[in-house]
């Protein structure tokens, strides 16, 4: 099983590079957000590797980083999401931005994918919320519990904590925010502020959004 590859970069197509290791030519597919980022023809690379071994064929998929690649994994267990459609969600999104988009229930984001429409984007929440904040990374460790109290369509319930969260971020969409736009400002507001004080929280959100 190939993990990861080091060699130099020899070609570069569409939705593939080969890389030359030690004289030998490796056919690996990628991300569109990581061929953006490849050095020159010539120049040295390194690309961490899925391997796919089916009866009639073996597929390398590299990625920039190992926190990316698993997102690949995460993502090929949902059904309807085959290589093709992973690597065009990782090709669109960050892996903190489809967390956030997961997480915060943003079909929207979720759809600009290419392969994801409305019925996926939702299959793809309900399987990975819990699962794609363990990947870490660069997304606000509260963020899961505030999605716990803040689901798409939701005014938060009984608990007046939870209204006030839920307020926050239709607050910011209704003044043209991205539903995980703004959920993501709300919860770094959450995390930097004592108390979900509604008229300090919104502030604090749009601050984070300004910033």
């Amino acid at each position: 099983m190939i993990a990861r590859l080091k060699g130099i970069l020899e070609e570069m197509g569409e939705d593939w590079v080969v890389i030359d290791v030690s004289g030998v030519g490796y056919h690996v597919y990628c991300p569109a957000r990581v061929l953006a980022a490849l050095p020159a023809i010539g120049e040295p690379l390194s690309l961490h590797i899925e391997t796919h071994v089916r009866e009639d064929h073996i597929h390398l998929f590299g990625f920039g980083s190992a926190r990316e690649r698993e997102c690949f994994r995460m993502l090929t267990t949902v059904q309807g999401v085959g290589a093709k459609v992973g690597l065009g969600i990782l090709g669109t999104l960050s892996v903190d931005e489809l967390t956030t988009a997961i997480v915060a229930e943003d079909k929207t984001l979720l759809t600009r994918a290419d392969g994801v429409g409305p019925r996926l984007a939702a299959r793809l929440m309900t399987e990975l919320k819990d699962k794609i904040v363990g990947l870490g990374g660069e997304f606000t460790p509260g963020a899961a519990a505030v999605a716990t109290r803040t689901p798409a369509g939701s005014n938060g319930g009984g608990d007046p904590e939870d209204a006030v969260t839920a307020d926050a971020v239709s607050a910011l969409v209704n003044l043209g925010y991205g539903r995980a736009e703004a959920f993501g400002a709300v919860s770094r507001a959450m995390q930097s502020d004592d108390g979900v004080d509604l008229d300090q929280l919104i502030p604090a959100a749009l601050k984070e959004l300004i910033q």
